[in-house]
């Protein structure tokens, strides 16, 4: 599923959780650390598709990734399942955070239903997932955090205005956090992507003109893919980024 460009040795029999992982770049993501020998669990509301995502990898690396069905909405349920996740990996040093949902919305009829609807996925769920994992990330000596941001709030796109608030929050609460727990040697980063070609946005949004428009306005003249993502997670995530938290690093082809 990835192209592996880069081994970290240091992120081998490492436990990595990674939130959305089932499709789309949560799955390369997966694929990703699984590559790099990581003890991978990963979380996805989408149970099938997690299930055969886990059973593809299953028996290509290291270790076997490991599926946990689950609504990220439901806040109060987190910290109990990241502590059960984490007892299974033997231990934790990389947290990433990337589920989301990029719903479009109308500013004139957006309903308030909607808008609780997408900060509680692009955006609750963050701080307790953190708040969940970082006594293990403490515990095993720190670790990194990496949050999925967006350009889409660089951008001034009228068809996004919670999607775009939430990503927005997400650096501003990547930067409380890498505050907070960097005493701790913990340390949080985030990355922003831009307009990442996946089945879903195909499916939904993306039209040949919308494709070809973007990519006019980028440095690099081709689509961004899921695994456009990868290396630079990797990187974080590793030592290799020893030094580097409270960052909000753009990832978009050389639009902004």
């Amino acid at each position: 599923m990835t192209m592996e460009a880069a081994r970290y040795r240091d992120l081998a029999d490492r436990g990595v959780l990674i939130t959305g992982g089932a499709s789309g770049i949560g799955a390369a993501l997966v694929a990703g650390f699984v590559a790099q020998g990581a003890r991978v669990a990963f979380i996805d509301i989408d149970e099938a598709a997690g299930v055969a995502l886990a059973s593809q990898l299953s028996g290509t690396a290291r270790h076997d990734p490991l599926f946990f069905a689950a609504d990220l909405t439901d806040t109060a349920s987190l910290k109990p399942l990241v502590d059960r996740i984490v007892a299974i990996l033997g231990g934790l040093k990389v947290l990433v955070n990337n589920a989301a949902r990029d719903d479009r919305h109308a500013l004139e009829t957006i309903s308030e239903t909607e808008w609780d609807a997408s900060l509680a996925i692009n955006l609750k769920p963050l701080p307790f997932m953190a708040q969940a994992a970082a006594p293990h990330l403490k515990a095993g000596s720190g670790g990194a955090i990496v949050n999925f941001s967006s350009i889409a709030f660089l951008l001034n796109m009228d068809d996004l205005p919670a999607y775009s608030a939430a990503k927005a929050g997400i650096v501003g609460l990547t930067k409380s956090l890498a505050g907070r727990l960097g005493p701790d040697g913990i340390r949080v980063n985030a990355l922003l992507p831009g307009m990442v070609v996946t089945e879903r946005q195909k499916a939904l949004w993306l039209t040949e003109d919308s494709i070809a428009a973007m990519i006019g306005k980028q440095c690099l003249k081709r689509s961004l893919m899921a695994d456009d993502m990868v290396g630079p997670c990797l990187f974080l995530a590793s030592d290799s980024a020893a030094a580097l938290t409270a960052q909000a690093i753009i990832v978009d082809g050389g639009v902004l």
